[in-house]
């Protein structure tokens, strides 16, 4: 073939081995290659995305190619990949090829579970292909031989880069990148993804100084469409309310038994581990059924990731720890329980089974409530549109550059305008002046003003020719085990007294339990023996039913996703597909009160056990909810409305208090979000959380010393310290600047909750009501519950949503004593 002829004979001889052609987007990136250029591949699952990253590479290495040069020698490509299971997944799948081919090519991987000894042998002699993840990344280039280590590289791959280029982890990579350019001009940048919204961005954030003409887009062959259908309950009808859709275990286990391999997706751990043990019970025949998620030990995920590859196991439950790029051929049905949050996410997922681009993928999704269900129908329409969506790129964070600016000095002296040239060559840093990046050192090397007293913080120093070094070379080894930039909660290791690792629980979990406590974890029922240090001892238990809970932010459902939604429920002509159960909710909450449209707000207003409540459908997430849940109580206290709480959803705001909202467009004016919203977010702990992270990522407090590990306690006393001193002398510190931009951004979801107050300044549908509406019976069933790890309270949901349900569905008019007869 003319394609196939430009590339070197060993790699056309080994695709026509195996009857494969080179498909296009194959050839192009190898052809950008060859051009000099950077490139982005976007692309299907299953189009071979990570082979065509790798194509230059294999044909730098073919004999055909080097004629009667040596082979390269030294470090030559980098891979980026946001899973340590990925990394591993792919060294599996480069290895046969490199093989087959007789390519001279060293490949390893570089993690946080690479042992020392590894690590160590690799700086000094690397392998031509080093499979890594960012923070790896940057660890590798604090180190004082980076510069000889990284010299010969000619190749950066960054699979699934739409997964962490726009948060703080794209942040470092970012700084990565341009370091690592810095080193090595001539080399090349390309990124993988098969769900970019908006490619241009991407090639923006992978291009040197922006320079989008250095960076070629390459879209790939279209795919067979996937095949995704919404599992219903069989002789039941759908929730009103809940998340674990239990439901439907006996159905999933039949499409289990009927399927290869199944992979079954949940959204928290707590959910994998809690769906896990409802199918484990429901295992009549003993399938081999797993469970994977990240915190889980290495040795459990190693175990679980090798029998799926040897196609030993049935089913397969995970989290996100599996999202990504995994390729094992035998998967052939992906479940999503619960709402799938977003169609790029989903298509993700989706993209696990089947991974080949001409046969499609087989899906299943299991809502867990009416809504979920609605939003599952939102989410399949838009995979079946090809619809994208994704979180928009952002300000790079000072304390991932503070992080940098650290590991840069441990790296070596460094002179500030060359380092900060190199900063601002990078999308998320070019927006860093020079005041700015002054007052980076000037933390870096003092903590900042209030902190320069204190010798602990003095990690930098300027010499007399003006370039900055370390100011004791202890620092280095303190940064290296402390850099990162994932904060976790503060975790357990959980022990057999044999010393065997099952993973980690949160120490909050682990604090009330007491020796003779039973829960169960990594799928199997446990008893405490005691807590040794940051250790949970266990043995195995005969039964348990408490499950480790993790916190954390919740994953919202995305803005795209939300729109069509609403627009669902708007189409009142399209609800004929929706099954009867579904349709009357629609229909009678439409004769009752009003739907809530595209561009509009609706709130309702309704008494309900002696009490006044309105409901907000925003549609803009948990976080959002949750803000704007807070905002509105203050507001309605300064108001003399005798505010008592609130629930949040996905979907929907209800407050409760003495008096009723007569008018809610003055309580969602835009200046709440002015002197309001500071006032909330300086009085509540997220600012104190905020800080907390990124005085970690920074350094400024560290989790590890040589030799210890601080507890979650220590940390945080430590973090709330400083953050008092902060407040009190230095209101302006660099961290508290940081800590604000990620409460705004990420924490309250200010940006969304924004939205919601836009809507409410062009129209509100505010309608009263007699009694609860059948779209707020969702909500309402969370009260008093919302508190609990989901699935520990979903029987009390599920029957507190019946008995709401049958107030809201009564078509006759309300006795005065009616709702209350009702509930009694």
């Amino acid at each position: 073939m003319q394609q196939q002829g430009t590339l070197p004979s060993e790699i056309d001889a080994w695709f026509t081995a195996r009857g494969w052609r080179v498909r296009r987007h194959q050839f192009e990136m190898h052809a950008a290659s060859e051009a000099g250029l950077h490139a982005l591949l976007v692309a299907d699952t299953g189009a071979g995305k990570t082979l065509a990253g790798f194509l230059p590479t294999l044909a730098a290495f073919c004999p055909s190619r080097l004629g009667a040069a040596q082979p390269p020698e030294g470090l030559h490509t980098l891979y980026v990949s946001p899973l340590k299971a990925l990394a591993h997944d792919v060294q599996r799948n480069l290895i046969a090829p490199i093989a087959e081919m007789g390519l001279p090519i060293v490949v390893e991987t570089r993690s946080g579970d690479t042992p020392s000894d590894r690590k160590a042998r690799q700086r000094a002699r690397p392998p031509h292909v080093l499979l890594t993840t960012p923070e790896s990344l940057s660890l590798l280039l604090s180190y004082p031989e980076a510069e000889t280590l990284f010299a010969g590289l000619k190749r950066v791959v960054i699979d699934e880069v739409h997964a962490f280029a726009t948060g703080k982890r794209g942040d470092l990579l970012a700084l990565a990148l341009s370091r690592l350019q810095a080193i090595a001009p001539e080399l090349q940048r390309v990124g993988l993804s098969a769900t970019v919204a908006s490619p241009e961005a991407y090639r923006a954030w992978l291009a040197p100084w922006g320079d989008l003409d250095s960076v070629a887009l390459v879209q790939g062959e279209e795919g067979a469409q996937p095949q995704v259908t919404i599992m219903l309950p069989e002789e039941e009808r759908i929730p009103w309310s809940g998340h674990a859709a239990t439901w439907a275990i006996p159905q999933l286990y039949e499409q289990i038994r009927a399927h290869c391999t199944t992979l079954i997706f949940t959204n928290t751990r707590f959910l994998a581990e809690y769906i896990f043990q409802w199918l484990w019970d429901a295992n009549e025949d003993n399938l081999p059924i797993g469970i994977h998620h990240g915190s889980l030990s290495k040795e459990a995920r190693r175990k679980v990731e090798g029998a799926m590859a040897r196609g030993e196991l049935r089913a397969l439950v995970c989290t996100a720890s599996l999202d990504l790029g995994v390729d094992w051929g035998d998967i052939d049905l992906v479940v999503q329980m619960g709402a799938p949050k977003g169609s790029s996410r989903l298509l993700q997922r989706i993209g696990r089974a089947n991974h080949r681009l001409d046969q499609p993928s087989k899906a299943v999704l299991v809502p867990g409530n009416r809504f979920e269900f609605i939003e599952a129908v939102a989410a399949v329409e838009a995979v079946t549109e090809g619809t994208r969506d994704g979180e928009d790129f952002r300000p790079g964070g000072l304390d991932v550059l503070a992080q940098h600016v650290m590991g840069c000095a441990c790296a070596g002296s460094f002179d500030e305008e060359m380092l900060r040239a190199e900063v601002r060559s990078s999308l998320p840093y070019a927006w860093v002046d020079e005041a700015t990046f002054r007052r980076v050192l000037e933390f870096v090397a003092t903590g900042g003003y209030a902190l320069r007293s204190y010798d602990r913080f003095q990690r930098i120093v300027r010499d007399r020719d003006g370039s900055w070094r370390l100011a004791h070379p202890q620092h280095a080894a303190r940064h290296r085990i402390n850099a990162g930039i994932i904060v976790d909660n503060e975790m357990l290791d959980v022990r057999f007294r044999n010393g065997r690792s099952l993973g980690k629980v949160e120490e909050t979990f682990g604090a009330g339990l007491r020796a003779g406590d039973t829960f169960r974890f990594a799928g199997l029922d446990l008893e405490v023996e005691g807590v040794r240090d940051l250790e949970l001892l266990v043995r195995a238990a005969r039964k348990s039913a408490a499950i480790p809970s993790y916190s954390g932010l919740r994953l919202p459902i995305s803005g795209h996703l939300a729109d069509r939604v609403r627009t669902l429920l708007a189409d009142r002509a399209g609800w004929a597909r929706f099954p009867d159960d579904v349709r009357e909710w629609l229909e009678v909450q439409d004769w009752r009160s009003h739907l809530p449209e595209p561009g509009r707000l609706l709130v309702e207003s309704f008494p309900h056990r002696s009490l006044a409540y309105t409901s907000y459908y925003t549609f803009e997430g948990w976080n959002a909810n949750q803000s704007l849940g807070m905002l509105l109580t203050r507001r309605m206290e300064d108001r003399g409305l005798g505010p008592l709480g609130f629930v949040a959803t996905d979907y929907t705001l209800v407050v409760w208090g003495l008096k009723p909202v007569e008018d809610p467009a003055e309580l969602l004016s835009p200046d709440i979000l002015t002197e309001e919203f500071i006032d909330w977010v300086q009085q509540s702990h997220l600012l104190r959380r905020a800080f907390r992270e990124v005085a970690v990522i920074s350094g400024l407090v560290e989790r590890q010393q040589p030799g210890k590990r601080k507890s979650g306690r220590q940390v945080t006393f430590s973090t709330d310290l400083i953050y008092d001193v902060l407040r009190k002398y230095e209101p302006d510190h660099l961290l508290i600047q940081a800590a604000w931009a990620d409460a705004r951004a990420r924490m309250t979801d200010v940006g969304r909750v924004g939205d919601v107050l836009d809507r409410a300044a062009r129209e509100i549908d505010h309608v009263k009501l007699d009694r609860i509406s059948p779209l707020s019976v969702p909500a309402l069933s969370m009260i008093g519950r919302e508190n609990l790890p989901s699935g520990e309270a979903e029987e009390d949901i599920l029957l507190e949503a019946e008995s709401l349900a049958s107030l809201a569905m009564r078509t006759e008019p309300l006795d005065d004593d009616a709702e209350l007869s009702d509930l009694s």
